[in-house]
């Protein structure tokens, strides 16, 4: 069995939460920056600045988390990816609600995880081109205990402006995994895209409710 996969799931949760705390928070500059490095860089630096405070209260940290989400990530076309031949079948409509409930849905998953912070930093390596159009900044996140795990932020560039479209974790992707899992749920559910919707909706609501 490759590797890879059989230690995906652990990689996976690492990726997750690692991610979500180095993207916690975004400075204004973040938007201004002059290269990829540079942008990265800055929110690494915001993010353990901020995470350090702990007086943030849980509702004031999901909501700088869902703007991040907002000005740091390039949701629309993360979703078109996302959901892969699905999203050609899908209908506008269709397409609208799941782009609102796959943002809540990470939103709600990930943003109890902000407060985990535990003395990390990020360390920004270099960039290289991709033939993608896109850059890809190397990166290493060095931990109080335990190894040092290498990450690639994959920026895409448009209009003077850098957005994240995927995170790369010891070689695994979040963006692929994400799509192998709504893949699965589509043909599990056999109901195609709507089977989907449903899932997602339901996990949105059950997360909502278990905050209460």
């Amino acid at each position: 069995m490759n590797s890879n996969r059989k230690f995906a799931p652990a990689r996976l949760a690492i990726a997750v939460g690692l991610t979500v705390i180095i993207f916690s928070f975004m400075r204004p500059s973040a938007a201004q920056a002059e290269t990829a490095s540079e942008f990265v860089a800055i929110l690494g630096e915001s993010a353990i600045e901020l995470l350090a405070d702990q007086g943030i209260s849980d509702e004031i940290r999901v909501e700088r988390f869902y703007s991040l989400l907002e000005e740091g990530f390039d949701f629309p076309l993360i979703g078109r990816f996302v959901l892969g031949i699905h999203w050609r079948r899908a209908t506008d409509q269709q397409r609208a609600e799941f782009g609102v409930l796959f943002e809540q849905y990470l939103v709600n998953t990930y943003a109890s995880r902000l407060g985990s912070y535990g003395g990390e930093t990020l360390r920004v390596k270099g960039e290289r081109s991709d033939p993608n159009r896109d850059t890809i900044v190397s990166s290493e996140i060095v931990q109080k205990r335990g190894p040092r795990i290498k990450v690639d932020w994959r920026v895409r560039e448009n209009a003077g402006t850098y957005k994240v479209i995927d995170v790369i974790v010891e070689g695994i992707s979040l963006v692929i995994t994400q799509r192998d899992e709504f893949s699965s749920v589509i043909r599990r559910e056999g109901a195609g895209v709507e089977g989907l919707l449903a899932q997602l909706r339901n996990r949105t609501v059950a997360l909502n409710l278990s905050k209460r």
